[in-house]
């Protein structure tokens, strides 16, 4: 049996010990060795909780041990790149949550800085891993809806009153659209297998949420006329979907982005059926941690490395769509 991949964990994050930690606890290809902290107090009961073995009191500390191969980075969206970069340059692979950064310019850093350090870097959509993506994508290629003509993306969830949160603060990359549009926009780029050409987006900018978009909704446009309808939100009722809609028939996805077990399944409507495709469950975090690890060890990577720059490159066009009110190209 190969030896397992020994993770850090930058931060004490709540998606790190809900998520991410047992995940990689559970998977057949890694083990968490250390967390870190800005302060011992965090990491050392979250160490004895999860039983790991080391526990640091800087991030520093945790990327001078020789012993890591690995390391997660769950901190806020502005601190990414800083880490990501310094991981790199200590010789660590890194898993960095997403988005990447705050803009594609800090991602292309990013990216660079892996390159160069010859490790390996991949952004934390941990939806993608899920083996249904997989069937989906096999389902379109086949021609089981026909020609892909649009997809319909949402995400919203209501946590307006709980100011203090640091997804509402502006410069630490707060926001809908960073926080969960990111989702839809990712799937539809997977999806459509093609980069988009153009956007239009319109927002809800909250000075009570310190200027970020609270809500947002708009048009991608890909080539030849196919396109993604998305809303996004944190101001809103909460709910997600993703629809396909083909020339010879549709597929509803009802939880695209945090589905594992009993929720996996989705739709297929043609003609005058409707069809409950049961799509195998799993953890996305397991198999998220268990692809990382085949990539370090070899492996083609489950994505390109430069999408996490194309992923930034789209987000941040669609904040400037809705801030100026007009539609944007895409470089």
């Amino acid at each position: 049996m190969a030896q397992k991949l020994k993770w850090g964990i930058l931060g004490c994050a709540q998606i790190a010990t809900k998520a991410v930690i047992p995940a990689i606890q559970e998977s057949e290809s890694g083990v968490v060795t250390a967390i870190a902290s800005r302060s011992m107090d965090k990491s050392r009961p979250v160490a004895e909780e999860f039983g790991i073995e080391k526990a640091y009191g800087s991030y520093e500390e945790l990327l001078a041990d020789p012993e890591i191969g690995a390391v997660y980075i769950p901190l806020p969206n502005h601190l990414h790149r800083e880490w990501v970069i310094r991981a790199a340059e200590a010789g660590k692979h890194v898993l960095c949550e997403k988005p990447i950064a705050l803009n594609s310019r800090e991602a292309a850093e990013m990216v660079q800085a892996c390159r160069s350090a010859g490790v390996h870097l991949a952004e934390a959509y941990m939806y993608r891993h899920h083996p249904r993506i997989a069937q989906l994508q096999e389902m379109i290629a086949r021609g089981d809806i026909g020609e892909l003509r649009s997809i319909r993306g949402t995400f919203t969830y209501n946590d307006a009153e709980d100011t203090g949160n640091i997804r509402f603060r502006s410069a630490w990359g707060g926001g809908s659209l960073y926080d969960v549009g990111c989702y839809p926009l990712s799937a539809a780029r997977l999806l459509y297998g093609t980069e988009p050409e153009a956007v239009t987006v319109q927002a809800m900018f909250s000075p009570e949420h310190d200027g970020v978009d609270m809500m947002a909704s708009g048009l991608v446009e890909f080539p030849g006329g196919a396109g993604l309808i998305f809303d996004c939100g944190m101001w809103a009722y909460n709910r997600q979907l993703l629809e396909v809609l083909g020339t010879e028939g549709r597929i509803e996805i009802p939880m695209p982005f945090n589905a594992r077990f009993e929720d996996a399944g989705f739709t297929l409507y043609k003609g005058d059926e409707a069809v409950l495709i049961q799509a195998p469950g799993a953890n996305p975090y397991v198999y998220q941690a268990d692809h990382f690890a085949a990539a370090v060890s070899g492996a083609a990577p489950a994505h390109a490395p430069e999408d996490p720059v194309l992923n930034m490159k789209l987000i941040e066009t669609c904040l400037e769509s809705a801030r100026r009110r007009e539609r944007l190209v895409l470089a």
